[in-house]
């Protein structure tokens, strides 16, 4: 008996592009005439983001030039979660964001029930440490898979990866 077809379900990014879309950022924040005088900050540590600025207002602008360029970059803004605002040193304000890897148990959860519920019949799939593996002895079941789980909107960027026949 061979191994049935399988691929894996994961949520990642691509941590250099998360790198080079901070780096435009702040050279945009940098040479903006609105954002002169305004002490405004973009610092990266990881996947932890921190916004400083000193208004509310300045805080909006600062999060659209964050996302603008992770768009850019290819990067799902799916997985940003933004925590929330706080007053912070010499009258700044400032705000964490972070990018979510890996899928949550919830998440497997969810998406195991939606597979066993609306996929194709025959098709499996269980939890693997925070990826999901979907196996089916057809190769268009799985097809079928990613097509359900491209169509739902499971609130985190998803790639399906280590195709086997």
């Amino acid at each position: 008996m061979g191994r049935m077809p399988s691929f894996d379900i994961v949520s990642e990014v691509d941590r250099q592009e998360v790198r080079n879309a901070i780096d435009q950022a702040q050279r945009e924040i940098a040479n903006r005439f609105d954002f002169k005088n305004t002490n405004s900050s973009i610092e990266q540590n990881d996947l932890v983001i921190t916004l400083r600025t000193i208004t509310e207002d300045r805080l909006a602008a600062l999060r659209v030039v964050l996302e603008e360029k992770l768009v850019k970059r290819g990067v799902s803004l799916k997985g940003l979660d933004y925590g929330k605002v706080e007053e912070a040193t010499q009258n700044t304000v400032r705000q964490v964001a972070t990018i979510k890897v890996g899928i949550s148990s919830d998440k497997a959860r969810e998406i195991n029930r939606m597979i066993k519920e609306k996929g194709p019949k025959g098709v499996g799939s269980q939890t693997q440490g925070d990826s999901v593996r979907v196996t089916g002895k057809k190769r268009d079941d799985l097809q079928a898979v990613i097509a359900l789980l491209k169509g739902a909107d499971l609130e985190i960027p998803l790639q399906f990866e280590n195709f086997r026949d």
